[in-house]
């Protein structure tokens, strides 16, 4: 076991959920410093899938060892030391829910959900069926998003295949471990931007075989919602997750009331919103919905019973108007949860402030987040959705090795503040509700720095 790199700051690991026991801060432990190393060299046969034309280079790289600076120098005295002082150093953020072919139009101006689509996002996604224009805007994505220390996401494409190849392409090039799916709609979406039940069978079937499972890449089944697939191709998309287990499956879910009202008179039988993706098959433990403000009773009931999880976008709730999600109401009723920022119709690629978002709409419904529990959404939370908690959005032993490391002196308003904490919490809390990208250090992935 060689260590590449130890790393000294404030280290966050966590012991469990911050949500799950009697103060947040008792499911956190602070070391002085991490290893990370290969578990096997580049040039070893890792047993993984690889892509076309790739070598498989990216031989995964994990946590080692966490304890004392001293102590892991000692284990490890060929290693690389890395200092950060004080910096705090997490695991990489991991959105759980974003549209990288939005990214161009992000702050958009003025929309609700359907004039949002009809008058920003489907214009732009029609671009995508050029593929150099995928292949710029996926790298433009992965940057900024890297910038602001997001090491993962679970993305939406274009009805485009080769929009899924671009952004597949790219996050393999750069190592990361990322989610993604071809969105399916054969209805209500304009030309140049439809499917049809076949198409987007064959598609996405295809896509599967070529990319899920290879290196750090995984494949999510994606229709965008009830409202753009006719029933068949629902049942289509249902057919093939049955097909395909081991994939997710992600789309929306009651973002807003005049979408929910649309549902209803598409599918006037449908017992509920949930009902229209439940009757179709898809409804599981590797189902990911997104936003899932307006929930009724049995969508609750029925989301909790099967594991399935939902995914809170506050900036995006705020943007376009969506309403508050009940954050600590579906926690204590044992849902499944994570963050996201919904890129573009959420107002910022960073999930710090996405954080701010989330801690802001819990204190319009009462019920604040200690600043703990909103890193760990941002992390093992959102990794936990996405059901890749065993492998990142933690530092701990065995885990992937993608880092942030977070300045919480940042800027002098946020030094100030900074100068003045308590604790280590309060230090992160000034830089959860006032940092951007200038906080962000560093940020590796699969333990290589950027």
């Amino acid at each position: 076991m060689q260590a590449h790199y130890i790393i000294c700051g404030q280290v966050l690991s966590f012991t469990g959920s911050p949500f799950e026991v009697e103060q947040p801060d008792q499911a956190v432990q602070i070391y002085e410093a991490v290893a990370i190393g290969a578990a096997h060299d580049a040039g070893e046969d890792t047993g993984k899938r690889t892509g076309q034309d790739h070598t498989g280079s990216h031989a995964a790289r994990t946590v080692l060892a966490l304890g004392t600076r001293a102590d892991l120098q000692a284990a490890f005295p060929q290693a690389t030391l890395v200092d950060h002082g004080n910096h705090l150093i997490l695991a990489g953020f991991v959105d759980a829910h974003v549209h990288y072919p939005q990214t161009a139009i992000i702050a958009s101006w003025g929309k609700r959900l359907i004039d949002w689509l009809n008058s920003y996002t489907f214009p732009e996604e029609i671009r995508f069926a050029d593929r150099a224009y995928a292949d710029d805007v996926a790298q433009r994505y992965l940057d900024l998003t890297r910038a602001h220390g997001t090491t993962t996401m679970c993305s939406y494409c274009t009805i485009h295949p080769h929009s899924v190849d671009a952004f597949f392409t790219a996050a393999q090039a750069r190592g990361q471990r990322v989610v993604a799916g071809k969105t399916c709609m054969d209805r209500n979406a304009p030309d140049g931007l439809r499917d049809t039940v076949q198409s987007a069978y064959d598609d996405s079937a295809a896509l599967i075989d070529r990319w899920h499972g290879v290196d750090r890449l995984s494949y999510a089944i994606t229709p965008r919602f009830s409202p753009t697939s006719t029933p068949d191709q629902l049942a289509a998309m249902g057919a093939l997750w049955s097909a395909h287990p081991d994939c997710l499956m992600q789309t929306h879910l009651s973002e807003q009331t005049d979408e929910i009202a649309w549902v209803k008179s598409l599918f006037p039988d449908a017992r509920d919103y949930l009902d229209t993706y439940e009757q179709f098959g898809l409804l599981g433990e590797k189902a990911v919905y997104g936003h899932a403000i307006h929930l009724e009773a049995r969508e609750r009931d029925r989301l909790r019973e099967v594991g399935a999880a939902l995914v809170h976008c506050p900036t995006s709730n705020t943007f376009i108007g969506s309403g508050l999600f009940d954050m600590a109401g579906l926690i204590a009723q044992g849902q499944r949860v994570g963050l996201a920022t919904d890129t573009g119709g959420g107002s910022s690629f960073s999930m710090l402030r996405t954080m701010a978002a989330a801690y802001e709409l819990g204190q319009l419904r009462g019920t604040p987040l200690h600043a703990a529990e909103l890193l760990w959404l941002a992390t093992q939370g959102s990794a936990r959705a996405l059901r890749l908690d065993g492998v990142i959005g933690n530092i701990a032993v065995g885990m992937e090795a993608d880092l942030v490391v977070l300045d919480l002196a940042s800027t002098p308003a946020i030094a100030q503040r900074s100068a003045r904490a308590d604790d280590i919490w309060d230090a992160a809390f000034a830089t959860i509700m006032m940092g951007d990208d200038r906080a962000v250090v560093e940020t590796w992935i699969n333990g290589q720095r950027d």
